[in-house]
């Protein structure tokens, strides 16, 4: 009986694994079919699908990324117009690449009424700034320009060919899968703006940063420093920060839903005034106003908001009254309360306050560079596209200090012949291109201000293509003068082309000698250096002496705050307080903390004298190269997605080696306990070269073991074979762009890997040195 019982269980578990088989075989072939659409077609996307539009339509949030398309039907149910992942995200396919167009006469030909347009407001904005208009003619000019430039940028990505597209949706999906990065305190719903790194997004980042410290602060000698997050206010005040970075907000009164205002009332102004009902006068009028509001105070805001009867854009609901909002996030040091501090918003103050000790660590010698990496941290109102705006990310910023009147470089002349595509403002003006140029000849015709600013663009631009950038997708865009800072002698960005469009990944600014200025003016500490005159001279020198005694008696306690505050003026204060003396016979001076006295000529005198100085003061000028890792780590995995030829479910990343997670997969045939000893050499082997790597001895077929390393874009894989265990001891290695493998003796494979990881050798020497193995690789994953 209980043979009949095992008999009929065992047919039964025939029968039901021989229609599992037939199932799987009905799914792969729907899966091969729905594969064959290809996601990187060739055919021109509309215009509201170029990257620029998608800037400001698509918003990048891992937690809404879309699962897998799970198709019930075979293909050929839909001939007209097969499935495609991901269809149901709109504006799947995006631009990557842009080209240089302006050698095609027919597409130049269509450019160029844009380009007069903005050419003619470029000279509107010249002129008017030239004859001293009125503020509010300049802003509304300049608004007019950076609405022609935009429609100008959108038609040149719309007519670029050859334009490749890729599926953000189906990267997003990688990118979670596999662990990447994604929202931090996902399982409690997350928080937009913040994101955790997973194995993989760590690896690349440290690898990043890795190269980053080689490539400046070992190859320029750089000082590198790590300084507090914590930031005490009267730091950030002195640097501008308190009063710069704060912005309008309002709330859902019911939902509490925040908006930041500028954008809020521009948006619903721009959408009123595009109703079928909207007059002229009305459209002018909403016009004007949005070119105000840059100018425009919270109660000028305010009156808008009644005015037009804004409402919550999301729930219709009414708003609170404006409320500033700080982009510092703002906290108390200490238990008592009382000493107000904030997370820092950039990690360049911290080298700034510590010049002196590292002027002197330096020997009193400039130019000196100084190094930090840190996080950085900005509670924007509303954070969106990813990792290219978060409220954490990591910065990497040089600060260059260097005499201001001698900007030159030593090492100039070994990156002068670099060429870069450099977007100045007369282009943006002129409604121009950005142009190929090299470095050398652009510093020479004054487009970059000096040789230092110009050799950091130039290292950036190397660094950059170096970890995987894309040259066509790389240009230094200069601010143009209504962008730049008051202090800042000039200013390039180098720009990523994303499916957000152009980003800002790295900042370069000749900074003057603001930042110094601002801290020495706050604290009276001297943050200046020592320049030895050629030959040396005599200087009249004033100064402020305090009678100790009666101004002890006068002021008693507040006295020794006198003195102190005496002795930050500075020479045109020292006269003034003279002049006042002697003509109204008393003096008012104002301390740090607001405190007002009397000061008559038996309390303070001046003092002229002469001396002989060897050297003079020199407050530094400051180059600023600022690189925003998470921004660059976007880009690149952006640019570096592919999908398999035939098969585009199979996706990988083409992350170079150098930075690539992990550096190499050991991977035995199969489960066979003869591997074993091999496998463990291997990694062995690999743990001393210093070569991370990644054993999978998973079950599985080896074709879908190597699509699982593709995916987190371990550019080789070793194999362990029946061959590895004859004589000669040999193994495959693979090579995951071109899944081409090659047979190498396995005393020699860990030095290939090695010298291919760190770029001494390419995968084309690689095989013209090794036989190929040959083998059909399975694509099934």
């Amino acid at each position: 009986m209980s043979l009949q019982i095992l008999n009929t269980f065992l047919k039964t578990r025939i029968h039901l694994a021989t229609n599992i088989c037939r199932i799987a075989g009905g799914f792969a072939k729907q899966r091969r079919e729905f594969a064959s659409t290809s996601l990187f077609s060739s055919t021109s996307p509309s215009t509201s699908s170029s990257a620029a539009a998608v800037a400001t339509y698509y918003s990048f949030d891992l937690s809404s990324a879309s699962r897998r398309f799970k198709s019930t039907q075979p293909a050929a149910a839909a001939a007209n117009k097969p499935p495609v992942w991901g269809s149901k995200k709109t504006k799947r396919n995006v631009r990557l690449n842009l080209k240089d167009i302006m050698s095609n006469p027919e597409i130049e030909e269509q450019l160029a009424p844009l380009r007069a347009a903005v050419q003619e407001q470029g000279n509107l904005v010249r002129e008017l700034k030239a004859n001293g208009a009125a503020e509010i003619d300049v802003k509304k000019a300049v608004a007019e320009l950076k609405l022609r430039k935009k429609i100008l940028e959108d038609k040149e990505l719309e007519l670029t060919p050859t334009v490749v597209t890729f599926d953000r949706s189906k990267m997003e999906d990688l990118l979670k899968r596999r662990f990447f990065y994604d929202q931090s305190f996902a399982i409690y719903g997350g928080i937009t703006g913040q994101y955790d790194f997973g194995p993989m997004g760590c690896a690349l980042k440290s690898n990043i940063l890795s190269l980053w410290r080689q490539f400046f602060s070992l190859e320029e000698q750089m000082l590198e420093v790590d300084c507090s997050i914590l930031t005490p206010e009267p730091v950030l005040k002195a640097s501008g920060h308190v009063d710069r970075f704060a912005d309008l907000m309002v709330k859902d009164v019911k939902t509490g839903e925040c908006f930041r205002l500028d954008h809020l009332i521009k948006n619903a102004l721009e959408k009123l005034s595009r109703e079928k009902n909207a007059t002229a006068e009305l459209k002018a009028e909403c016009e004007d106003i949005c070119i105000k509001l840059d100018g425009m105070n919270k109660q000028e805001m305010a009156d808008v908001l009644t005015k037009y009867q804004i409402k919550s854009p999301l729930t219709g609901n009414d708003l609170t009254e404006p409320i500033e909002f700080n982009l510092m996030f703002a906290t108390q040091i200490g238990p008592t309360g009382l000493v107000k501090g904030f997370l820092r918003p950039e990690t360049a103050q911290g080298i700034f306050v510590n010049f002196k000790r590292l002027l002197e660590f330096n020997q009193g010698k400039l130019p000196f560079a100084v190094a930090q990496i840190g996080n950085s941290f900005r509670n924007e109102i509303s954070p969106r596209s990813g990792l290219i705006r978060v409220r954490e990310f990591t910065m990497a910023e040089i600060e260059h200090f260097c005499d201001p009147t001698q900007k030159d470089h030593p090492k100039f002349e070994l990156i002068a012949e670099t060429e870069m595509t450099l977007y100045s403002a007369c282009n943006q003006m002129d409604g121009k291109s950005a142009q190929k140029i090299r470095i050398g000849d652009a510093v020479k015709s004054g487009l970059v201000a000096n040789e230092t600013l110009g050799y950091y663009m130039a290292r950036i631009h190397q660094f950059l293509l170096t970890i995987g950038i894309k040259p066509e997708c790389l240009r230094f865009r200069q601010h143009m003068s209504n962008e730049m800072a008051h202090y800042a002698c000039d200013c390039w960005d180098a720009e990523c082309l994303t499916s957000y469009g152009w980003v800002e990944c790295v900042g370069c600014a000749d900074r003057s000698a603001y930042d110094l200025s601002q801290h020495m003016a706050a604290t009276g500490v001297r943050l200046v250096a020592e320049k030895r005159l050629p030959a040396p001279k005599t200087v009249e020198v004033s100064e402020i002496v305090p009678n100790k005694q009666t101004l002890g008696k006068t002021f008693k306690k507040d006295a020794k705050a006198i003195t102190d505050a005496l002795a930050k003026l500075s020479l045109d204060d020292v006269k003034s307080v003279e002049q006042q003396l002697n003509e109204a016979k008393e003096y008012t001076l104002k301390t740090g903390e607001g405190a007002e006295f009397k000061l008559t000529p038996d309390t303070i005198s001046v003092k002229h004298s002469t001396k002989t100085v060897h050297v003079e003061e020199i407050i530094p000028s400051v180059v600023e190269p600022s690189f925003g890792i998470g921004r660059i780590m976007y880009a690149l995995l952006e640019q570096n997605f592919m999908c398999r030829d035939g098969d585009e479910q199979r996706c990988y990343f083409t992350l170079p080696s150098v930075v690539a997670p992990l550096k190499c997969s050991i991977l035995p045939l199969s489960n066979n306990a003869e591997f074993q000893p091999y496998t463990r050499q291997l990694s062995s082997a690999l743990t001393k070269a210093e070569l991370s790597h990644k054993v999978d001895d998973s079950s599985g077929s080896i074709g879908r073991r190597y699509a699982r390393t593709d995916e987190i874009a371990i550019p080789f894989g070793i194999t362990v074979d029946f061959d590895t265990l004859k004589e000669p001891h040999t193994v495959t290695l693979r090579d995951r762009n071109s899944m081409k493998q090659v047979r190498v003796d396995i005393n020699e494979v860990i030095d290939v890997v090695k010298d291919l990881s760190t770029g001494k050798m390419q995968w084309s020497q690689v095989l013209e040195k090794y036989p190929l193995f040959e083998q059909q690789e399975a694509t099934t994953k």
